[in-house]
């Protein structure tokens, strides 16, 4: 079994340096020990982009929680393995540790602007709060500092709108300054939790540009999570598929074309609405596990209710991640081969 899916030292997947970022074995339980998210394992580079995909449910949102310590406190104490960042393990730290960490070493952007902003606190005084919070740095400094990172969010005219308020700016606006505060510190990864959500498609076009704009700029790494494919190809190097609580699939960038993959993922991943005059992507029948989903063996496959070529071996024991020697990983017992059709 792969250990670490992307930059560790002499990775069977990538073969890139030590990551910034080591996910190890992660779980997420509640009652009685059924699992919400179960053994995740990944890495992120400094200065890379990885997408984190799959249907609502999955576990991407928990995921991204227990890195930045948000996970509630139900879960949290039924979380185990570690998070590294830098060697360093943020799963043993006290929550007033991981104060320190979060906005000055990792940041988030959560979907919604409006419920991730004061809403009776003007946008100035938000970010300026994020400053005095995690830097010795005086009011004058804190405000030069806030209209900085306005501009660099492209707001317009970013000293008189300091003052507003939430309620007075748009969805792009609002998800600009989010986006602001969580550039105010320089931190070395900014977790995205589909950040266009509430967006319309012209505005997500254009914070999604801005993420690719400052990510290049300040060298970050950047953990985008989100449900959309065609998101990941404008703004991710790698792409880690999550289905039920694990990981199913990983690869991309310049490794070329999976030889193998699972049959299930281009159902999970690709169901979208086909353009017109095209095909329809393959879409797996039925439903996602509810959450929590119903305790199975413990050796047990994830998808064999779903899966067009499940057997009885999928039912019994539980596939491990295997890497396919051209730069992809799978949890598969019986993958499809390059040159199968997916269907």
């Amino acid at each position: 079994m792969l250990s670490t899916l992307g930059c560790a030292s002499g990775d069977p997947v990538t073969g890139a340096p030590a990551p910034l970022l080591d996910v190890e074995d992660l779980s997420i339980s509640v009652r009685r020990g059924v699992p919400l998210v179960e053994g995740v394992s990944f890495s992120i580079g400094a200065g890379e982009a990885v997408a984190v995909v799959g249907e609502s449910g999955c576990g991407k949102s928990l995921t991204s929680l227990a890195i930045m310590g948000l996970l509630p406190g139900n879960l949290q104490r039924n979380a185990t393995g570690r998070i590294l960042l830098e060697g360093e393990d943020l799963s043993a730290k006290s929550p007033r540790e991981m104060q320190d960490v979060r906005g000055n070493r990792v940041a988030m952007i959560f979907q919604d602007p409006l419920t991730s902003l004061n809403p009776v606190m003007t946008i100035g005084a938000q970010i300026m709060e994020v400053l005095e919070a995690h830097r010795d740095i005086d009011r004058a400094a804190a405000t030069a500092r806030t209209i900085e990172l306005l501009d660099l969010v492209r707001i317009p005219d970013p000293q008189e709108r300091m003052p507003a308020f939430p309620h007075q700016l748009s969805g792009g606006m609002r998800q600009r300054v989010v986006i602001a505060m969580a550039m105010a510190c320089e931190p070395q990864l900014i977790i995205a939790d589909e950040p266009t959500t509430a967006l319309d498609v012209t505005i997500q076009a254009q914070i999604l540009n801005l993420l690719v704009e400052l990510r290049r700029k300040s060298n970050l790494s950047l953990m985008l999570i989100t449900h959309d494919l065609g998101v990941v190809g404008r703004v991710a190097e790698r792409m880690i598929v999550m289905y039920a609580g694990s990981v199913v699939e990983a690869g991309g960038g310049g490794a070329g074309p999976p030889r193998a993959r699972p049959p299930h993922t281009p159902g999970a991943v690709g169901a979208r609405p086909p353009r017109r005059l095209q095909p329809a992507r393959p879409r797996l029948p039925g439903h996602s596990p509810p959450r929590p989903p119903p305790p199975r063996p413990a050796e047990g496959g994830l998808v064999p209710p779903r899966c067009p070529r499940a057997q009885e071996k999928c039912r019994a024991v539980r596939p491990d991640l295997a890497a396919d020697g051209a730069g992809h990983a799978f949890r598969c017992h019986f993958p499809i081969g390059q040159g199968e059709a997916h269907a």
